[in-house]
């Protein structure tokens, strides 16, 4: 799932290559991306791109005296520029396009989703706090504003445990499963210690490692193509994703815990004291 530093690549790329530009037509392949209907979609042609904007995980597209083109792509979307556009409107099928905008100069991209579950969405509305999604969002973890005492105000009396909490994005905005992960490693911190039970030197700890990674990722995107951006996110990642592969860190091998339909990586001598934990679906395997 792209996260917030690769959806600030994504609206980076999309200032350079969008904005000065108008929308000459929007084209929807697959409807039931479309989570708005009005305005409806062929408010934003014939309008010039002004801002590109991100809220989270949320791309915001703003038009000049219109409506916001609001994208979430969710686990298996994602955005394909083109420099030119091919010719004719897109045939509606079972392939992983969902939309097409086009620019006036023949170039614009195209938004896919594959595999079976169907979660990529698109509003179109006249004020992205419109989009409940975007409504519900906690602070960002790079803003100016988003200081230590900020995390520790989010995390006091938070029961749950810090993965659980690190990816709730009404609690902060953009770190999904692979950076919280991430964030955890440099912060030698269980993913099932209780957020609200750390100290205040561990708070310190969390902080800078979620500022650090995050900030760390942001460069590695930056300038990246927008059709490279998955890779590079894979290539800069220490543990999530690498189960049984040694840690970067210590040498200890990475493992893993599995939940219904994701999992977490881990590595038990820097953030455990060495002590696997427990996998449930593993341990029913097992039996």
């Amino acid at each position: 799932m792209p996260e917030l530093p690769e959806v600030e690549a994504l609206k980076d790329f999309l200032t350079e290559h969008l904005v000065g530009h108008e929308i000459v037509r929007v084209l929807p392949v697959a409807i039931s991306v479309l989570k708005t209907y009005e305005p409806p979609l062929s408010a934003l042609e014939g309008r010039e791109v002004t801002a590109v904007r991100r809220y989270g995980k949320f791309l915001d597209v703003r038009t000049a005296d219109g409506p916001h083109l609001v994208t979430h792509l969710a686990r298996a979307g994602w955005l394909h520029w083109k420099d030119r556009l091919p010719d004719g409107p897109p045939r509606p099928g079972k392939g992983p396009l969902a939309l097409r905008v086009a620019l006036e100069t023949g170039a614009g991209f195209d938004l896919t989703e594959a595999g079976t579950q169907k979660r990529l969405a698109v509003y179109v509305v006249t004020d992205p706090q419109e989009v409940p999604g975007v409504a519900r969002l906690g602070p960002d973890p790079l803003a100016g504003d988003f200081d230590e005492r900020r995390l520790a105000e989010l995390l006091a009396g938070e029961r749950r445990q810090l993965k659980g909490a690190l990816w709730d994005q009404s609690l902060i905005a953009g770190v999904g499963n692979a950076y919280s992960d991430e964030i955890l490693h440099a912060a030698k911190m269980s993913p099932f210690k209780l957020a609200a039970s750390l100290s205040e030197e561990e708070t310190a700890r969390l902080y800078a490692a979620l500022r650090d990674t995050l900030t760390e990722a942001v460069e590695r995107s930056r300038g990246v193509a927008a059709g490279r951006l998955k890779a590079e996110k894979k290539s800069g990642l220490r543990v999530h994703g690498r189960t049984g592969e040694p840690c970067p860190v210590c040498g200890d091998t990475i493992r893993e815990v599995s939940f219904a339909d994701s999992s977490l990586q881990y590595c038990p001598t820097c953030q455990t004291g060495g002590k696997p934990l427990a996998d449930r679906r593993l341990s029913r395997l097992l039996k």
